[in-house]
C-alpha cells in the first residue's frame, strides 16, 4: 500500500461494497489503515473490496450485519475490536433511498429510509464510544448528503435522515471532544454511484446543469476527504464539509 499516514489504525466502513462506501474503504486501506468492510447483502462486491484491498498488501475484513439492528450493529462493532484489539475510525455511510413525493410516501418508506440512514448512526456510534473512550481517540466519520441542506423534491425521507446525521454529528462532537473523539459529518452533492444511475438520463442532465463545476461528483473524491479528516483533522470536529461540486454553498 502507497500510504502511510493511517498506519497502525483500524478503521469500520458500514455499507463498504460499492460506491461511496467501497472507495472510501480503498483509499483508508491505501493510507495503510485495516479496514473492516461492513455489507448488508451485497456478499460479492463486498468480497470483492477485501480482494482488492488485499492485493494491494492492505489487511482488511468482511463483516455482514444489518446496521440498523440493534444486536448486528454492536455485533459489527465487537467483531472488530476482536480482530484488531481497537477501532480508530468509523465511517457511517450505510444508507438506501424511497423516493416519492410526500403525497406518495407511505409509512414503510418513510421507516426504512430513518432506520437505514439515521438509526443505524446512532446505533454504530454508541457501539464504538466505549472503545474509542477508553482509547482516548477516534474519529467518527458520519455521510451526509447535500440533500440533507438543501432539501430536494421526492426525498423528504432522505432528506430528513440525511439532516438528521448532521444535527446528530454536532452533539455528539460536543459530548465526545473531552476524549480526544472527532464527529464530522461529510455532505456529498450527487456522485456517481448505482443511487444517480437509477435517475433518468433526462433528469440527469437537468441535474449537472445546475451544478457550477458541471459535472457529477466521483466516489474517490469524496474517500479522499474521509481520510484528510481521519488523518490530518485532530482540530477539526462537529464541522459539515460539502463535497458537491458548488450546488450549495
Amino acid at each position: 500500500m502507497s500510504g502511510q499516514r493511517l498506519e497502525g489504525r483500524t478503521a469500520l466502513v458500514t455499507g463498504a461494497a460499492r460506491g461511496i462506501g467501497k472507495a472510501i474503504a480503498l483509499r483508508l486501506a491505501r493510507e495503510g489503515a485495516k479496514v473492516a468492510v461492513n455489507y448488508k447483502t451485497s456478499e460479492s462486491e463486498a468480497k470483492q473490496v477485501v480482494e482488492e484491498i488485499a492485493a494491494r498488501g492492505g489487511e482488511a475484513l468482511l463483516i455482514q450485519a444489518n446496521v440498523c439492528d440493534v444486536a448486528e450493529s454492536r455485533g459489527l462493532v465487537r467483531r472488530v475490536i476482536d480482530q484488531w484489539g481497537r477501532l480508530d475510525i468509523l465511517v457511517n455511510n450505510a444508507g438506501i433511498t424511497r423516493d416519492r413525493s410526500l403525497r406518495k410516501l407511505t409509512d414503510e418508506d418513510w421507516l426504512s429510509v430513518i432506520d437505514n440512514n439515521l438509526h443505524s448512526v446512532y446505533l454504530c456510534t454508541t457501539a464504538a464510544m466505549p472503545v474509542m473512550i477508553e482509547q482516548k481517540y477516534g474519529r467518527i466519520i458520519n455521510i451526509s448528503s447535500y440533500v440533507g441542506q438543501a432539501g430536494n423534491f421526492g426525498q423528504a425521507n432522505y432528506a430528513a435522515s440525511k439532516g438528521g446525521i448532521i444535527a446528530f454529528t454536532k452533539t455528539a462532537a460536543i459530548e465526545l471532544a473531552k476524549f480526544n473523539i472527532t464527529v464530522n459529518a461529510i455532505a456529498p452533492g450527487f456522485t456517481l454511484t448505482d443511487m444517480l444511475a437509477k435517475v433518468a438520463p433526462e433528469i440527469q442532465e437537468q441535474i449537472k446543469a445546475r451544478i457550477p463545476m458541471g459535472r457529477f461528483g466521483e466516489p474517490d473524491e469524496v474517500a479522499k476527504v474521509v481520510v484528510f479528516v481521519a488523518a490530518d483533522g485532530d482540530y477539526i470536529t462537529g464541522q459539515q464539509i460539502n463535497v458537491n461540486g458548488g450546488i450549495y454553498m
